[in-house]
Parts: structure tokens; sequence; C-alpha cells
């Protein structure tokens, strides 16, 4: 168990997140993100899926600090994925404060996340961890207290939507290519192994096995086997998309994207969202952007490392 050097700030006890608390982290989520944002930017849904996510222990991973009114001062968490042979030990951390708090609740959640990423390491035998944070542009003080832990600008992350006007736009077709939706085994295997070829020297890519990369998607209560689509050209997959989304060349990424915006706007949905990692030397931004697709959100990803023993007794 990670032991931290100080103890939480007085009158603000500390304990392990339950499935049962995704109502209150969701209310504390929802008021900083109004004021750094002006709305919230996560459902309760999303809160509920990364309490549990597989992987994520609750007994260990997560903090909740609760204040003198009895409202939830904090939430802090380190998730850990599985390191291939000779790679670094990747951790996502998030660490988040409510408007108001004292600074000894950041202050003390940034300890208790970094230690326990030092401790993921040294479970698989690595001296150091790379720590991993999402923030949003405009979140000019949580961009302060990570810099003052070490953390840099890694990378930026654009949030585009398209919105859905009018009848569903037929996608078209491409000579020689079939698209399939994840319904079957065969092609969700197929989707996995191109994104896994895909995704290989993109910006934090961790290897996952097929097992370890359906089960993540099926442990979200937002997933639709259904949204899942495969292309094959000339039978063989070539192509894959699913939420966020990647492409390969010969117009597949134009060819599945059409197909997701003409079944959301089936859905009944009002628009799509799709994040696009703008430090990706491909032209994935110039190809959304030319299917009707607008900037609404920037999130900077902050990157660092923490030694083993760092936060530990």
């Amino acid at each position: 168990m990670t032991m931290l050097t100080t103890p939480p700030p007085p009158g603000h006890p500390v304990r392990r997140p339950g499935a049962g608390d995704a109502a209150q982290i969701h209310e504390l989520i929802a008021t900083c993100d109004t004021q750094v944002l002006g709305r919230p930017d996560m459902t309760l849904r999303d809160v509920a899926d990364e309490l549990a996510e597989p992987g994520f222990d609750l007994g260990r991973d997560g903090w909740l600090l609760h204040g003198p009114d009895g409202r939830l001062a904090g939430w802090g968490w380190a998730y850990g994925r599985t390191p291939g042979d000779g790679e670094a030990v990747s951790v996502d951390i998030e660490v988040i404060t409510r408007p108001g708090a004292p600074a000894a609740v950041a202050g003390w959640l940034w300890d208790a996340v970094t230690g326990r990423a030092a401790e993921i390491a040294a479970g698989y035998g690595r001296a150091e961890a790379v720590l991993g944070i999402g923030i949003y542009r405009e979140d000019t003080a949580k961009r302060a207290l990570a810099a003052a832990r070490g953390l840099t600008h890694a990378t930026s992350f654009h949030r585009l939507r398209a919105d859905h006007v009018g009848p569903p736009r037929d996608p078209g077709e491409l000579p020689g290519v079939t698209v399939h939706r994840g319904t079957t085994d065969e092609v969700r295997r197929e989707g996995h192994l191109v994104h896994e070829g895909g995704f290989t020297e993109h910006f934090g890519f961790t290897p996952r096995t097929f097992e370890e990369w359906h089960a993540e998607r099926e442990a979200s209560a937002g997933t639709d086997w259904s949204q899942l689509l495969v292309a094959r050209v000339h039978g063989e997959p070539a192509a894959m998309l699913l939420g966020t989304d990647h492409f390969r060349g010969r117009g597949l990424g134009r060819l599945l994207l059409r197909h997701a915006f003409a079944g959301d706007a089936r859905r009944g949905r009002e628009g799509t969202y799709l994040h696009v990692d703008t430090g990706n030397t491909t032209p994935a931004l110039d190809l959304y952007l030319s299917e009707g697709m607008r900037q609404v959100l920037v999130i900077d990803a902050w990157r660092g490392t923490t030694a083993v023993g760092a936060g530990q007794a």
C-alpha cells in the first residue's frame, strides 16, 4: 500500500472510492469543469466507467478527500498499463480539487498519485514511471501545478465536432473495399489488429492484447460493437473506426468517417465528436476539417517521470 510522508490536511478525511461514489465524484468534476469551461465535460456514466476500468484497483489506485462541510473536496487516481518488454511503465494520473479548497488538498493528492505511480513501476521491476495527465488548455491553475511537479507539455489533442443537419449523407463506396461492423468476434479481432498496428508510434501508445482491449471496451457502458467499423481491401483488414478512430490511406479514412456520421445521424444524434493528436505528423486533422468538422476544445497532454521510492516511506 502506498505510504505518504505527510498527513492529509486537517478536517479533510481520506478514504478509498467505491462504485457507489460515482455520483458525488461526477458532481465534483462537473463543478470544476464548469469553472474552467463553462459547462460539464463528463457524464455520470463516464465516471462510472472510470471506476469500473479493468485493472483499476479501487482499494489502491484512488483517493477521496472530504471537506469540513461533508462535500467531496478532492479526487485523485493513478492507472498503470502493463508495459511491453523493455518499455517504460506509463501511468495515467488525475487530480481534481473543488474550487476554493485549500491548496494542501491538491498537494496531498499529487503526492498520493505520484507515489502510487512509483509503486506500480516498482512492481514491474522498473526504476521510474512515466506520468501522463490531460489538462484543458484553459486550466491555467492545473497547468501551473503540473509544471511545479516537473511535468511538461508533450502534445495536444483537439476535440472536433461535426454537426448533423438534414438527412444522413450517403457515405459512398470505394472499389474493392467492404465495410463490416463489429458484431462478430472476427471483425473485432480485425479491428484490434489494425488499431495496434496503426497506433504503434503514436503518443502514449501501450500495446494491448486482444483480450485486454476487448475487456476495456466491454467494461464501458457506452460500448456498442455495431459502431466498430472495419474496412477490408480485397478481403484484408486495412482500417478501423471506433469512438476515437484510426485510418490508413486510399481514402479509407474519409469513407469510414462518412459511415460514422451517417450512423450517428440515423441514431438521432446532433453531432459527432472526435479527438485528434495534433502532434501526429499524418494529415488526419486536414481530413477531418475537410469533412466539415470544427474544433471545440483543446486538451494538452503533460508528461513527466517519478522515481521508485517517491512519495513512499
